[in-house]
């Protein structure tokens, strides 16, 4: 059994990087938001079985109705989190770069719940861009994710990489 969805969001990036000084050029300046992304049951159901978390409030939808204070289920606060990654993509595209890779996360914030059907974009702002050695620059980036209509973001957090330019 496949557990992939189809894409529901756009994968032509925003802004084309160029380099280290490409990435320097962003610092303190926001990109997106990306389009529109719906959240599903099925999405919290496959990340509940992915990750062993099945809370009641993400996957009991009858008693999220009933108990919950959303009034149906949520999101996963990871969930919305790992879908940074996919979202990003819509947001840059860097060149002249070998390669890079996840170093992790600064600061991770959750203010507001992802209510299942809710739909979700993101938007990017590049904090710092500074040299790790061995000829590795680190890239801090802040990520937003907001919902639609909501009054605060669903989620704030900053991503740090390391990329290895060509």
């Amino acid at each position: 059994m496949s557990v992939a969805s189809p894409l529901r969001f756009r994968r032509v990036a925003q802004v084309e990087v160029n380099g280290v000084e490409g990435l320097r050029a962003l610092i303190g300046q926001t990109v997106g938001p990306t389009g529109w992304r719906t959240v599903t049951q099925e999405d919290i159901d496959t990340f509940a079985r992915l990750s062993g978390d099945d809370q009641w409030i993400h996957v009991d939808v009858e008693r999220a109705r009933t108990e919950s204070p959303f009034g149906t289920t949520v999101a996963h606060g990871n969930l919305t989190l790992s879908m940074i990654d996919g979202m990003r993509r819509e947001l840059m595209e860097s060149r002249g770069f070998k390669l890079g890779v996840n170093y992790g996360w600064n600061k991770i914030r959750f203010p507001a719940p992802v209510p299942v059907e809710s739909r979700l974009r993101t938007s990017a702002e590049v904090m710092s861009v500074d040299d790790a050695g061995g000829g590795w620059v680190q890239v801090v980036t802040r990520f937003t994710v907001e919902v639609e209509d909501g009054e605060k973001p669903a989620c704030v957090a900053e991503s740090v990489g390391r990329a290895l330019p060509e």
